[in-house]
């Protein structure tokens, strides 16, 4: 134990180090915070700086780090939301919008099925009356034929439609495989569009996921009032198909008169110079699907409304090999080339894509409004007063436990007890480094994790100490006793420290909100706390004794 080689010490130390250079800017909250926010808004204005945003931006050195643990919406104040998906409404669009493809095939072939009537039906249902139900078995082929794959690895071998007949009268309906594929991309739709409403007013760390089959959990913190947040989330994002004129690099390059110059989301620093004037827009779009082309690779088809159809048919029809840009939020998410006249309303855009990055691509054409209503049946604001409240009081426990713990310490143990309070405050400090660093998120139970971490990593020295004294009474000497103790004590501190971790995981895998908070300050703490006992206390003894080297010691 007293042979710890020179680089490890100097690992050990530099650990603590960066644990203290990195939770150093949770010190000065305001100051970091102040510039973390000017950067970003130079950023958002393409490099130009006001002079506010550029002394905001110098009250703190760029050479240090910069990364602040944010804090949740019980500390901050801000605005929580529940929010109810009533994914019906995707059956029903989906299902209306197959009756324009439905009514074309039937037509061709009028002298199998007759003349056609569009019938009332359920609103997850189409219903079409043909005039020569002797012929049915043949309608249903055809119509059968519009079904696609269902693109999910549950519905593997399934179709996403079902086409039956009652009496003269085609129904087409949804397969059960497709509304569950149906339901967790409309969720994921729904997920992305809120995410990117909240994040285009530049809040900090929202909380937003999935509850349940339906459900999504919008937490904001910073945010004015839950009705502010219900506005912010009800915005419909701006979704267009442009020409494209060209491309470049120089993202200050004049696009000219008329003429937008938008960035590349797919190539990074490339710019897309397009027209201005859209050939269509995304309240004309009616559906984006993940699919596969001809030769079985991932794609996504889409459909029009029959004014964007026809709209959309023409421009492809008279500009085959030219590319076309898919807008979204002032963002080229993707630029295909027309490969030939696409007429119907519908087309498919194919490209080196996985499964993954289909259904993505998906998700975000159909992000331009959201798919479905959603109904809040929870909403709640929480003042910044409150939130301030939350972290006073944190503050308070936090000062008591560690007061307590020190004076503690050093009343029992002595020396040593010293020398596990300065592991402690090496601690602390690694706790808030690495919250820092991941860019974890502070709530009210992530602050009872940490005073929780206080007491488990006292607890690691007092079984080292313990059993040091239990040594030395055996008439062993300081070093072998020191030794020993050290030894002895590891596999109870294992023990205590990784079952507790286990928990911790569960706790975070399982739960949500606060229970996530408290289980990855915990889980941080755990780890910190088996370095500090391990490690640095170890380290701390072995320099005290190598200086002083006295003949007895008391612990």
């Amino acid at each position: 134990m007293f042979n710890i080689p020179l680089w490890k010490r100097i690992v050990i130390w530099g650990v603590c180090a960066l644990g203290l250079l990195y939770a150093m800017p949770n010190g000065f909250y305001s100051r970091v915070e102040g510039h973390n926010d000017a950067i970003a808004a130079i950023e958002r204005a393409g490099g130009t700086a006001t002079p506010e945003q550029a002394a905001a931006k110098s009250v703190w050195p760029d050479i240090l780090p910069n990364g602040l643990v944010n804090l949740g919406l019980d500390l901050r104040g801000g605005a929580h939301l529940l929010a109810e998906v009533q994914v019906e409404d995707v059956y029903e669009q989906r299902v209306q919008g197959l009756w324009a493809e439905v009514r074309d095939l039937l037509r061709d072939k009028r002298d199998v099925v007759g003349t056609i009537r569009l019938q009332p039906s359920p609103p997850d249902q189409l219903h079409v009356k043909i005039s020569q139900p002797g012929n049915m078995a043949q309608a249903l082929d055809l119509v059968r034929g519009l079904a696609s794959p269902v693109v999910t690895l549950a519905g593997v071998g399934s179709s996403d439609l079902e086409v039956s007949a009652q009496g003269d009268t085609i129904v087409v309906q949804l397969s059960e495989a497709e509304k569950l594929a149906t339901d967790d991309r409309t969720i994921q739709q729904a997920l992305e569009i809120i995410r990117r409403r909240v994040d285009e007013v530049g809040t900090r760390e929202p909380t937003i996921q999935r509850q349940g089959d339906r459900r999504i959990l919008i937490q904001v913190p910073g945010i004015g009032s839950a009705a502010e947040l219900k506005a912010l989330i009800g915005t419909t994002a701006q979704l267009t198909f442009n020409p494209v004129i060209g491309r470049t690099t120089d993202p200050k390059a004049d696009p000219g008169l008329r003429n937008l110059l938008l960035p590349s989301v797919e190539d990074e620093g490339q710019f897309y110079v397009i027209e201005g004037s859209p050939v269509v827009t995304g309240e004309e779009l009616t559906d984006a699907q993940p699919s596969f082309d001809q030769n079985g690779r991932p794609a996504v088809s889409f459909r029009f409304n029959p004014t964007g159809a026809r709209k959309f048919g023409d421009y492809t029809a008279n500009n085959i090999g030219s590319p076309f840009a898919i807008v979204l939020d002032s963002e080229v998410i993707s630029a295909p080339v027309i490969q030939s006249h696409i007429p119907g309303g519908s087309g498919i855009i194919t490209g080196s894509f996985s499964v993954e990055e289909s259904t993505n691509l998906a998700v975000l054409l159909r992000a331009g409004a959201l798919p479905a209503k959603m109904d809040f049946v929870e909403e709640r604001t929480i003042g910044p007063e409150l939130g301030q409240d939350s972290i006073d009081a944190g503050k308070i426990a936090s000062i008591v436990a560690f007061s307590a713990v020190m004076v503690f310490m050093i009343a029992v143990y002595g020396i040593f007890g010293l020398f596990a309070n300065i592991a402690l405050m090496v601690n602390i400090c690694l706790i808030f480094g690495l919250l820092s660093i991941i860019g974890g998120t502070l709530t009210l139970p992530g602050i009872a994790g940490i005073v929780l971490t206080i007491g488990m990593a006292v607890d690691a020295n007092v079984l080292i100490f313990e059993r040091i004294k239990e040594e030395l009474k055996t008439a062993k000497g300081p070093v072998r006793a020191i030794e020993l103790g050290y030894e002895r004590a590891l596999s109870a501190i294992l023990d205590a420290n990784i079952t507790t971790l286990i928990i911790s995981l569960i706790l975070f895998t399982l739960g949500s909100g606060p229970v996530r908070g408290f289980a990855v300050t915990l889980g941080i703490g755990i780890l910190t706390s088996m370095f500090t006992a391990i490690f640095v206390t170890r380290l701390i003894v072995v320099t005290w004794y190598e200086r002083r080297r006295p003949k007895t010691i008391e612990v």
